[in-house]
């Protein structure tokens, strides 16, 4: 009896640590990281678009997506100052701050796809008419090579009438996701799908699908914050 008993203990002892075990697992899916501290993010990539030494910097404090027109924005800022003002290329830096439903123009197609991202935001593939399922703003009509067949600024079939994240990027945009936006959006877009996932493995999914180039930041509103003080951005809101 002595033994059954010993085998009994052992054997219930295993079988309640399984469970502490997989209840730790469960809550460590669960747990929310609505902030993000220093260690989570790339703070060195953040100081160093902070501290370019360029002659001029903006600083785009992006919310709507309102049809993507702060693309071109972005695109005559760039072109105003060179072609306009004579300032050379090396020497203008324009970030894209995105937040709010704007955020979600810095993730690639699959986001876009598996959670209806252009039905969710109304937001329409311009070459169907319906819910967008790829993210419409990034890819380039020039290829992903951007090859383009004129080098007149004034030409549509040029990269400075281009107005894709791509050909900013290329062009040396700076585009920022805020992480916080990505959170919130989240919980946002669970009920709204009927999802069955927790917030944060839709959050990680989400992070792991950035566009290439994007750098995503603890917080957008404090990183605008410290872009204009620190980095003497000039701000813009659209």
């Amino acid at each position: 009896m002595k033994n059954m008993s010993r085998r009994s203990f052992v054997t219930a002892a295993v079988a309640g640590a399984t469970s502490l075990s997989a209840i730790g697992t469960l809550s460590g899916v669960a747990d929310a990281q609505l902030v993000y501290t220093t260690k989570d993010w790339n703070t060195a990539e953040f100081d160093q678009i902070a501290k370019n030494p360029a002659r001029i910097k903006q600083v785009y404090d992006v919310i709507p997506v309102g049809g993507g027109k702060f693309l071109n924005n972005i695109k005559n800022s760039l072109n105003g100052l060179h072609f306009g003002f004579g300032i050379p290329d090396n020497q203008i830096k324009v970030v894209a701050a995105l937040h709010g439903p704007a955020n979600m123009l810095n993730f690639d197609d699959f986001i876009w796809e598996k959670y209806k991202i252009g039905a969710w935001l109304n937001i329409d593939d311009p070459a169907t008419g319906k819910p967008a399922t790829k993210n419409p703003f990034y890819a380039s009509k020039a290829g992903a090579d951007l090859h383009y067949v004129s080098r007149d600024p004034d030409s549509r079939d040029s990269i400075y009438q281009d107005t894709s994240i791509a050909a900013l990027q290329h062009r040396g945009v700076k585009f920022l996701s805020c992480h916080t936006a990505t959170e919130e959006q989240v919980r946002n877009l669970i009920p709204h799908d009927n999802l069955s996932e927790q917030p944060e493995q839709i959050v990680k999914e989400m992070l792991s699908h950035a566009l290439p180039g994007v750098l995503v930041v603890a917080s957008m509103v404090a990183a605008i914050a410290l872009l204009q003080t620190e980095g003497h951005y000039s701000y813009i809101t659209v």
